[in-house]
């Protein structure tokens, strides 16, 4: 008989137990999205399927619904087959891929755009290739920003610091004392905070990187599509998007299909895409996504009347909540409503009571996509969740929060 070597568990099941003791387990629910009824889904539970409505998707504007976008990936579908058939460059640049960079580039008034598998990974490698091409850079980074931006740094190998959320005397104070050392600073923050809802004093960065003589790196990923006259994000919103030298976004959550890409300067964009390990090794996007994201993208440049009903329905169910005494962050001020609830126990049961008795969506926010004692429900408003859906999910939160 065989002496199988067998994998030690027991340092996976201590990882396990360690997460459900301290509420920290995350739980994926098993949901199918029904296409023209959206935000209504339909959620398949422990013990029976059950129709419910979805408020705590990232397709912000329901466009992954949109039957522009729909068709223009059944054509490309009917076309090209499923996939792009190889990396970037070997057999995987399609004219999909061509045409979709253009029109990224035009909508940020760049000369430039990359497609990467996610924002994610557009995030982590763009910055660990800043490193390489410029071997005394220094990246400032926001204390709140995104998972993606934070490993990026780190694997980078380069030298860092971190300022504290929008505080910017600690970010001057940093930038002082880089630019005496005579490194290269480069400030990576975000526009949208996703958590906090918040926004970043992009102007205020910008005139401190102006004379500091400082890169820029923004994550517009929660701002493309949803601000600005064409959707182009918050540095189209303030009429800035000449301010800042790298834009990060993603072609999910607005644009409602999947992919991210960063934009900028020609040479900086061309020196990035021949280092980018994370770009050059991987299998390129399937141009079935990328038809859909182009006419996604160009159908938000002419359809600003979908950004004012969505800041609307945000508007108004974040008055319907503060007028039931029900806690919003104090910072929010976007499309991203988040409700506090403080405890990691009682979000994760308040979210399943919600799906169970009421048949409302919300996933519960915990450690460590936010710090423990700010665990929350993430709620995200569409121009498709209707006056009677916000009077049901106000209804239900005020019976669950006092139980």
């Amino acid at each position: 008989m065989l002496n199988m070597h067998m994998i030690d568990k027991k340092p996976f099941r201590r990882t396990i137990d360690n997460l459900k003791e301290q509420g920290k387990y995350r739980v994926f629910n098993d949901i199918v999205r029904e296409r023209g009824d959206f935000p209504r889904s339909i959620w398949y539970g422990p013990y029976a399927i059950k129709n419910i409505v979805n408020w705590c998707s990232n397709d912000y504007l329901g466009m992954g619904q949109n039957k522009i976008v729909i068709d223009a990936m059944h054509t490309a579908l009917d076309q090209t087959g499923s996939g792009s058939g190889g990396t970037r460059n070997i057999g995987g640049t399609s004219h999909y891929h061509v045409a979709l960079e253009m029109e990224l580039a035009r909508l940020h008034s760049k000369p430039s755009a990359l497609l990467y598998s996610s924002a994610y990974v557009a995030n982590e490698w763009s910055l660990i290739a800043l490193s390489k091409i410029i071997p005394n850079i220094v990246f400032l980074s926001d204390s709140k920003n995104h998972a993606s931006l934070i490993q990026g740094i780190r694997h980078s190998g380069a030298d860092k610091t971190i300022w504290q959320h929008n505080d910017m005397e600690q970010l001057e104070q940093q930038l002082e004392e880089i630019s005496a050392q005579k490194q290269v600073p480069c400030i990576v923050f975000e526009s949208v905070y996703s958590m906090d809802g918040d926004v970043s004093p992009i102007e205020a960065i910008c005139d401190l990187a102006d004379r500091y003589g400082a890169i820029t790196y923004i994550d517009e990923v929660h701002a493309v599509g949803l601000y600005g006259e064409h959707g182009a994000g918050y540095l189209e919103h303030l009429g800035i998007q000449d301010r800042v030298d790298i834009v990060n976004g993603t072609l999910g959550k607005a644009f409602g299909v999947q992919g991210g890409y960063i934009v900028g300067d020609g040479d900086v964009i061309d020196a990035i895409r021949s280092v980018a390990s994370g770009f050059i090794f991987t299998t390129s996007m399937s141009p079935v996504l990328c038809a859909g994201a182009l006419a996604s993208i160009k159908y938000l440049k002419d359809h600003n009347e979908l950004r004012e009903q969505h800041q609307e329905r945000a508007a108004t169910l974040t008055h319907m909540l503060k007028d039931k005494g029900i806690e919003v962050h104090a910072d929010a001020c976007t499309h991203i409503v988040p409700v506090m609830v403080r405890d990691a126990f009682k979000c994760k049961q308040i979210s399943d009571m919600l799906l169970n008795e009421y048949g409302i969506y919300i996933q519960p926010i915990g450690y460590p996509t936010v710090a423990e004692g700010e665990e929350r429900l993430r709620i995200a408003p569409t121009p498709l969740h209707t006056d009677a859906m916000m009077h049901d999910l106000v209804d239900a939160l005020r019976k669950v929060l006092n139980d």
